[in-house]
């Protein structure tokens, strides 16, 4: 997960997981994770996914995330996001 402003960069990723990657289509993100691309939370997936973090979002107060459709978010602290999604802090941003 990174913030708005930045891209995550898919070969840092792939260097963290120690395997290839490549973008999930509509129809896996709706099948893992049981929401539609544009409202999928960070947490509540149908399967738990590795989850990264990505460290800038650490110099933030308060962030937003998806609730679960395209027109919803809740606000959470960064510490909170990193504790319910299990994520691992790491420099994925491009």
């Amino acid at each position: 997960m990174a913030s708005g402003p930045v891209r995550v960069d898919e070969t840092k990723v792939s260097a963290l997981l120690g395997e290839e990657i490549e973008r999930a289509n509509a129809s896996f993100v709706r099948e893992h994770t049981g929401f539609a691309i544009g409202g999928v939370p960070p947490i509540g997936h149908r399967v738990k996914p590795v989850t990264f973090v990505d460290s800038t979002l650490l110099g933030y107060e308060s962030i937003w995330a998806a609730a679960g459709t395209p027109n919803a978010v809740f606000c959470l602290t960064p510490d909170d996001l990193v504790r319910l999604s299990g994520g691992v802090v790491s420099d994925i941003a491009v």
